[in-house]
């Protein structure tokens, strides 16, 4: 750690100094260690409100700064700042990125090619399959997943991820060196040798709900697109896109029932403008990847006795739902879902309106 990095680190540790007043203390004093020992009136010359001052006077006493490089250091904690080369690409060409960001395990070159998977904490079985399929795709593809380490969605790409051997990086709302939700704890642990946890709340920060909102900014930030598994009409998944919109990524939303509640969020997102996703090489195809690394997903896509039927019945031939139907003697309203989940897992496609066909990796040979 050089001289002026423990300033950088100093002044993330004062609440209500961001990206913005962060600026704002360089552009004045040249240096942060110079801002670190401003008087308080100094630092309201230099753009600070009176409050901000006082919590910059109040945590210099507090804090120690020969100490902190060496706590941080126990806790195998490290750290970027905007000065670090390897400060993440296209989280730092968002309007106001983190001036310091905190992590355990490793952020590599290759997690420039990101893919964030958000979604709701009550995830359905429609949902939990799509984003376990995504998420597998993605890092299969070496691309590597972000998402917010909450329950549901997120940590079920997580993990998808990690079982597919591939990177995947966890953004907390709150310090690095406490996990929320706690029981995904042992999870945290397989994140950060396979990525890593990451964080622009200081060590010691408590997940506190106003701070989710704001690091959602950070899962978007990092990846060149957004995927919203499923997501209620208020979800915080949404908050998310609304930023990816905001930094101009990509955003794609799985389709659902106009019945289901946790499909609200994403038909609307569609109806906004949103890609729909009904096959992950959708995210490749859109966002030019699909050349990166790829692999066959035949052998990893497990089939339900009805898909495996469907598939044999299909043959190498288009058919209409209603044969489908009538061959397979489904209830309509189970082969339509059965057929929106083979779409999904990139096994059929549909066209001239209601006709389904195998796609290619699927034809008979």
């Amino acid at each position: 750690m050089n001289s002026e990095e423990v300033f950088w680190l100093a002044f993330s540790y004062v609440r209500g100094i961001g990206a913005v007043r962060f600026r704002k203390l360089l552009n004045f004093f040249g240096e942060l260690s110079l801002a670190w020992g401003a008087s308080k009136d100094e630092l309201i010359t230099a753009g600070l409100t009176e409050k901000a001052a006082e919590a910059v006077v109040l945590t210099r006493k507090q804090l120690d700064l020969d100490e902190l490089p060496v706590s941080l250091a126990k806790k195998g904690i490290q750290y970027l700042t905007w000065m670090s080369p390897e400060y993440p690409r296209y989280l730092k060409e968002i309007a106001q990125p983190p001036p310091v960001l905190y992590y355990i395990g490793s952020i590599t070159p290759e997690d420039d090619l990101a893919i964030a998977i958000v979604g709701t904490r009550n995830v359905t079985n429609y949902g939990r399959q799509i984003t376990v399929d995504t998420a597998g795709f993605l890092a299969g593809n070496r691309i590597t997943v972000v998402s917010g380490l909450a329950r549901g969605v997120d940590g079920l790409a997580h993990k998808a991820a990690l079982d597919a051997g591939g990177r995947t990086i966890a953004v907390l709302g709150s310090g690095v060196d406490i996990i929320y939700p706690p029981e995904h704890r042992p999870l945290a642990r397989q994140i950060v040798a396979q990525g890593a946890l990451l964080s622009d709340y200081p060590p010691g920060t408590k997940p506190d709900g106003i701070n989710f909102p704001p690091r959602n900014r950070i899962i978007s930030g990092l990846s060149r697109g957004t995927v919203v598994i499923e997501a209620g009409a208020r979800s915080g998944a949404l908050i998310t896109a609304k930023f990816a919109l905001d930094q101009g990524r990509e955003i794609f939303a799985v389709p659902g029932s106009v019945l289901s509640p946790m499909s609200k969020g994403t038909n609307q997102l569609i109806s906004d403008g949103a890609t729909p996703m009904t096959n992950p090489t959708i995210i490749t195809e859109t966002l030019s990847l699909q050349n990166k690394a790829p692999k066959s997903q035949k052998a990893r896509i497990e089939l339900t006795l009805n898909e495996e039927n469907i598939l044999k019945i299909l043959g190498n031939e288009s058919l209409h739902i209603d044969e489908l139907c009538a061959k397979t003697s489904m209830s309509i309203e189970k082969l339509t879902a059965d057929l929106t989940m083979m779409e999904l897992k990139g096994i059929i496609e549909r066209e001239n309106g209601m006709e389904y066909r195998r796609i290619r990796q699927w034809e008979f040979d």
